[in-house]
């Protein structure tokens, strides 16, 4: 049974969960049943969102010691949902689009942290779209000369590894594309396959370059199936948008993100450090 296998504490929202998921699979072959095509994807999409949630449930503690000379650093240990309010301009069909955004701290600790804390920072609220270019939109490139998020702390631009998990593995692989490891038919956990998909940006040569800069996939799976094109295993997918992705489609550079909020999981943020920075 499913259940046993959840966390003690969480049984009870994990049964919740399974009744939802019931009932979702009765609504779905409904709708199979109707061939109402425009209804399959919404509702497997919200049914995918119970089993994510039941999985979590699962996890009794964080499954994985991140490496020393990275531990300290801000770390989701579990997952995060953010929403991103986007002012768009010159666009009479949109005005503003509201973006929900599931991060895994599972798989990408590290990265998924930087950007939790980030958000926590404000870092992002105001900022222009930057990059919008039919295959990616863009943001993160602060104003001045510094192409990351500047530490208060140090006065230098924090940057954090190149973080990869890969199936089969236990924890990720740090600070090397899978080509430099040599890995090249290794499969990753968090792959390039869906529209929305989310991920660091980074100087080309120098995988442990990213700081701040994140980016958005703007092409369908079919079109980027897992492990078979130029992104997997070269930059740090930490999160996907689940509410509204199409929409990201239709932003432009000069477009305002008005506001980026932790919505969910602010509690599985390890060593904030935009705590330090309130109490300094």
């Amino acid at each position: 049974m499913i259940l046993a296998s959840v966390a003690e504490p969480k049984k009870e929202h994990g049964q919740e969960l399974l009744d939802k998921l019931a009932v979702g699979m009765k609504e779905l072959q409904r709708i199979v049943e109707d061939r109402n095509r425009v209804a399959i994807a919404p509702k497997q999409k919200e049914l995918l969102q119970y089993v994510g949630g039941v999985e979590e449930d699962m996890v009794d503690g964080f499954p994985f010691e991140v490496p020393d000379e990275y531990k300290s650093m801000p770390l989701l240990k579990g997952r995060a949902t953010v929403e991103m309010k986007v002012k768009v301009k010159d666009n009479p069909n949109i005005q503003d689009c509201l973006f929900r955004i599931v991060l895994d701290g599972y798989n990408a600790p590290v990265t998924a942290g930087n950007f939790v804390d980030l958000v926590e920072r404000h870092f992002y609220d105001g900022m222009e779209i930057q990059r919008a270019d039919g295959f990616v939109v863009q943001t993160g490139d602060p104003e001045g000369p510094a192409e990351g998020f500047i530490d208060p702390s140090t006065g230098k631009v924090r940057t954090i590894p190149l973080e990869i998990m890969l199936v089969g593995d236990k924890a990720p692989v740090y600070g090397e594309t899978l080509e430099e490891l040599g890995r090249y038919k290794a499969q990753t956990r968090l792959p390039f396959n869906a529209f929305g998909t989310m991920a660091m940006a980074r100087e080309e040569f120098e995988p442990n370059s990213a700081s701040s800069q994140v980016f958005w996939l703007l092409k369908e799976s079919e079109l980027t199936p897992s492990n078979a094109n130029i992104l997997d295993g070269r930059y740090a997918v930490f999160g996907y948008v689940t509410e509204n992705e199409e929409y990201l489609a239709d932003l432009k550079v000069g477009d305002v993100i008005e506001s980026v909020q932790v919505v969910s999981g602010l509690e599985n943020l390890a060593n904030p450090s935009y705590k330090i920075a309130v109490l300094s």
